[in-house]
C-alpha cells in the first residue's frame, strides 16, 4: 500500500451471539455448504489473510512475510488475486487492510506490525470475511495461528456460515496446541476448507500449500488439477475428501 496509515479497524467487531449450535443445525450447515457447486475458473479472485499477531507469534512474524510474498509470486501467471490481510493482537485490536494485488505492498504493510500480547479473536475474522462476501465474492479465506481461547461453538457457527456462502477456511496452525487443533480442524470441516500443521522447520512445505491455497482462489479445483504440483493434489485430496493435514 501507498500510503503510511495503518489499517482500519473492523465494523464486525461486535460480542459473539450467545445462542449455540445444535448438532443438527451443524449437520444442515455441512449438507449444503457440500451442495455448492465449486468455483469455476475464471482465472481471478479474492482471498483473505488472516494472522495471529499476538506475543507467541513473534519468533515467526519474519517467516509469515516471506511465505506471503512467495504465495503471490506462485500465482503470478495463474491469473489476477486479491489479497486483504487481517491480523488480531493486544486487547481488542482487530484490523483489515485493503484488498491488493501487488506483493510488495501487502509485504510493506506486515513488516511494519508488531506482535503485542492478548487473547485469539477469531470471531472477529470470521464475521469480518462474512461481511466481505456478502460484498462482493471471497474465494478462499488463510488463517494462520497458534492458539484459540474463544468459545469454540460460536466460530463453529462462523465456519459453518462461511462454507454455506463457499468460503473455504485454510487453517495452518503453528505448534501443538491441543485445544487449538480440535477446533481449528472442525472449522476446516464446517467450511469444507483444510487444516495443515506447521513449524519453523516445515517453513518450505507451508509456503507451497499456501501458493496452492492461493491458485485454487484464482480458479478452483480445475486451477489446481491445471498446475498440477504435488501440494496442489495434496490440497485437492483435502477439499474433495475433508482430510486433516
Amino acid at each position: 500500500m501507498s500510503d503510511k496509515k495503518p489499517p482500519a479497524p473492523l465494523e464486525t467487531d461486535k460480542p459473539p451471539a450467545t445462542q449455540k449450535s445444535g448438532a443438527s443445525e451443524i449437520d444442515a450447515f455441512l449438507r449444503q455448504a457440500r451442495a455448492m457447486a465449486p468455483l469455476s475458473g475464471n482465472g481471478s479472485g479474492r482471498l483473505v489473510l488472516a494472522l495471529d499477531a499476538t506475543m507467541s507469534r513473534q519468533p515467526t512474524w519474519d517467516l509469515a512475510c516471506k511465505l506471503q510474498a512467495e504465495m503471490f509470486d506462485a500465482v503470478a501467471k495463474a491469473g489476477s488475486l486479491k489479497v486483504q490481510l487481517v491480523y488480531f493482537r493486544g486487547f481488542g485490536e482487530c484490523r483489515a487492510s485493503k484488498f491488493v494485488s501487488d506483493t510488495a505492498a501487502l509485504k510493506e504493510l506486515m513488516v511494519r506490525i508488531d506482535c503485542r500480547g492478548g487473547n485469539t479473536q477469531i470471531g472477529k475474522v470470521f464475521s469480518h470475511a462474512l461481511a466481505e462476501t456478502g460484498r462482493e465474492k471471497i474465494n478462499a479465506l488463510i488463517y494462520i495461528g497458534d492458539a484459540m481461547e474463544e468459545p469454540i461453538d460460536d466460530l463453529a457457527e462462523k465456519a459453518g456460515n462461511l462454507g454455506l456462502r463457499g468460503v473455504p477456511v485454510f487453517l495452518f496452525q503453528e505448534g501443538r496446541d491441543a485445544i487449538a487443533e480440535h477446533a481449528f480442524k472442525e472449522f476446516a470441516r464446517l467450511s469444507k476448507g483444510a487444516w495443515f500443521r506447521f513449524d519453523r522447520n516445515s517453513a518450505a512445505a507451508l509456503a507451497k500449500l499456501l501458493s496452492a491455497v492461493a491458485v485454487f482462489a484464482t480458479g478452483g479445483l480445475k486451477a489446481l488439477e491445471a498446475r498440477g504440483r504435488p501440494e496442489d493434489h495434496m490440497m485437492i485430496e483435502h477439499l474433495k475428501g475433508g482430510r486433516a493435514g
